[in-house]
């Protein structure tokens, strides 16, 4: 009889330990009594430390510690959806968990079992995205042809008409109409993306940010407002060179209008704001469908007032910005050329941070 039931509880926790699904064992007091491998990778700590502590941190934004001890006891199990998670290291995780009362040597205990949703919620996200982005540029190309070939008659016809014309105080007027025709045609020509098909080789991502860091100085008369954190050990990546500076340069001058409205730069060599290249090898992220066991992270980071709250969830989207000055064209063509290399941009925003962080994969195998 003993050796069956060993049987059962090595089965048991074979089964426990290999669960996708994060499980926690509390005692009557919440003290931390049993947690898989899972748990583990999502409470980002060992059992060895987390063995007999309080699962009261975790919960500290969730306000439900009351109902964890309702559910001990009263024997009443509970789920909730989407709760926030306080992490060991300060981070925060989106899950789902159930709560279910067991008893262990007569002693009411909680079995909880967590799902984490982050990934889910961002795969929804960048899904939603990239529909939402995909149908709003196929409208502006579609507007954008439509609205370069009348262009071309009327500069045709002022070209001809200012042939005809013999007061040379006329001919001022037909220029008005060439240049502001060739105004259009550039808007248009930004409307409709890179003017050619993307040439993949191998990059290394330094060399664009440095390509774009050197612009940037050269722009602001060498005030330095670039730091770089790199991670010099990432290997280069396939991808157009040319077209990942643009996107990347898209980025860093939407950062530097912001941090110049906020007045935190300026020509006398205000350098209150900065920015920061920052890069890093990520793993095991999903991009749309496919998952990429590693990709590079560059995570381009500014200190100004942020994204205004308005914009957050339509700052990808043609024709929008938050600068009286701005195209709103920048970030929907940055956000174009990194789909394009099957990658993907997330914006983290709030007053005194904001970070646009770009996923370009390094390599070729997706689960």
């Amino acid at each position: 009889m003993n050796r069956e039931v060993n049987a059962h509880l090595l089965l048991d926790s074979l089964v426990l330990d290999n669960l996708a699904t994060a499980v926690v064992a509390l005692d009557e007091s919440l003290l931390i009594q049993y947690l898989n491998p899972a748990a583990e990778a999502l409470l980002a700590t060992s059992a060895g430390r987390l063995l007999g502590t309080s699962i009261a941190p975790f919960f500290a934004t969730t306000g439900r510690l009351d109902a964890l001890y309702s559910a001990l006891r009263e024997g009443t199990a509970f789920t909730e959806r989407k709760a926030t998670l306080t992490i060991q290291d300060h981070s925060q995780a989106i899950v789902d968990y159930s709560v279910t009362p067991i008893r262990v040597d007569l002693s009411p205990w909680l079995l909880v079992e967590l799902q984490p949703m982050d990934r889910i919620m961002r795969i929804t996200r960048e899904e939603t995205l990239t529909s939402v982005h995909n149908t709003s540029r196929n409208l502006v190309r579609g507007l954008a042809h439509e609205i370069k070939n009348p262009l071309g008659g009327i500069q045709g016809a002022a070209q001809l008409l200012d042939a005809e014309l013999d007061r040379e105080e006329l001919h001022e007027y037909t220029a008005v109409i060439t240049t502001e025709v060739e105004r259009l045609r550039n808007l248009v020509d930004r409307l409709l993306g890179p003017d050619r098909p993307a040439v993949f080789a191998a990059v290394n991502i330094h060399q664009v940010t440095e390509y774009v860091a050197t612009l940037i100085d050269a722009e602001w008369h060498g005030s330095r407002l670039l730091i770089r954190d790199y991670d010099p050990s990432i290997p280069e990546l396939q991808g157009d060179r040319e077209q990942l500076i643009q996107a990347v340069l898209n980025i860093v001058r939407n950062a530097v209008q912001s941090l110049k409205a906020a007045g935190l730069i300026d020509s006398s060599g205000n350098k209150r704001g900065l920015i920061r290249l920052r890069t890093r090898i990520q793993r095991n992220v999903t991009i749309g469908k496919h998952h990429h066991r590693t990709v590079c992270r560059l995570d381009i980071i500014d200190n100004g007032p942020g994204v205004p709250a308005e914009l957050s969830n339509r700052i990808f989207y043609p024709m929008i910005s938050g600068h009286p000055e701005g195209s709103g064209l920048g970030l929907p063509i940055a956000q174009a050329v990194i789909n394009l290399h099957g990658g993907m941009i997330e914006c983290d925003s709030r007053p005194g941070h904001t970070q646009f962080s770009i996923f370009l994969p390094l390599d070729n195998d997706y689960e």
